[in-house]
């Protein structure tokens, strides 16, 4: 049974007031004002949530919680999602190279992305077209625009088109590649299982899109989880890992980058940022006890 949204617009200094009244210490409630102005209440709120006394529903707030220790929050979360899109990219690049390049060199076909033979389903091809024709047609890329005044084709080679395309869209047309085979050729360059490194890659892509939207990263618990391996034939982690949490995450982007950038600086910076934030509770993010001391982190 549906109800109609009970609720009422409040004003930043209504709910300033209102947070004061269930308990959260707020130092300077004209500061407190302009953050809700800046942020939004909405947005703040998922942050003050771990501050809340049990049973949560009733809306008060611990002894001792105060709005700097959500902020606190806030620019932690900020922090980390600007650490794992610096990641992300690293292996989105190298992903987007190694397709593009290894499906033409393989079939001979530099056109090969939007050639229908190419692919298992016809109607994923046809759907992942629109996509392509759109990214195409809107593309205000040097490199696009040269190509459509110099050149008849209908579509670039590959290594152009795979340019242009959002990763989402990348990932899908690996998936829908007929040649099974040389997917999973593709997928061992990684040192990955095909099944492995299809739900790894779609779980980076979701990962990468929350960054991008500004969502919370740093508690979050993920709806869609990465397969985890049965084995692994370089150094990987414990069984006893939340899969659905940041940290799994992180251990997946490190396999990554270990591959594509051997000589990498990832964990100094992971150390790095939580040292910078001490009161920030790593066990919420899936960080189990001596986690530098896994076969990932301690190669």
């Amino acid at each position: 049974m549906s109800i109609t949204f009970p609720k009422h617009y409040k004003t930043p200094e209504e709910l300033v007031e209102l947070l004061s009244e269930r308990g959260l210490y707020i130092h300077e409630k004209e500061s407190a004002c302009q953050y809700i102005k800046n942020i939004g209440y909405y947005r703040l709120s998922a942050y003050l949530y771990p501050f809340l006394k049990l049973p949560k529903e009733n809306q008060l707030f611990k002894d001792g919680s105060t709005l700097e220790g959500a902020l606190m929050l806030y620019r932690f979360d900020k922090k980390m999602r600007m650490f794992l899109l610096n990641e992300i990219e690293k292996i989105e690049i190298a992903f987007r190279s190694t397709l593009a390049n290894m499906v033409a060199q393989e079939s001979g076909n530099i056109f090969w992305m939007t050639d229908q033979a190419m692919f298992t389903h016809a109607d994923k091809f046809n759907r992942t077209m629109e996509k392509v024709k759109k990214e195409f047609e809107g593309s205000k890329e040097d490199f696009i625009l040269h190509f459509k005044k110099k050149y008849s084709n209908a579509y670039p080679p590959a290594w152009m088109l795979v340019e242009i395309l959002p990763l989402g869209v990348i990932t899908r047309i690996f998936e829908n590649l007929r040649d099974n085979a040389l997917k999973k050729k593709i997928a061992a360059t990684f040192h990955l299982p095909l099944p492995v490194f299809c739900s790894w890659m779609t779980v980076i892509t979701l990962t990468r899109n929350s960054c991008c939207h500004h969502s919370r990263v740093w508690n979050r618990t993920y709806a869609v989880g990465p397969m985890v391996p049965k084995r692994m034939n370089r150094p990987w982690i414990g069984n006893n890992i939340s899969h659905l949490k940041t940290f799994y995450e992180i251990c997946i982007i490190k396999w990554f980058i270990d591959i594509v950038s051997p000589d990498n600086n990832l964990k100094e910076h992971l150390t790095s940022l939580l040292a910078s934030f001490p009161n920030v509770d790593t066990k919420a993010m899936g960080f189990p006890e001596h986690w530098e001391l896994e076969p990932l982190w301690n190669k």
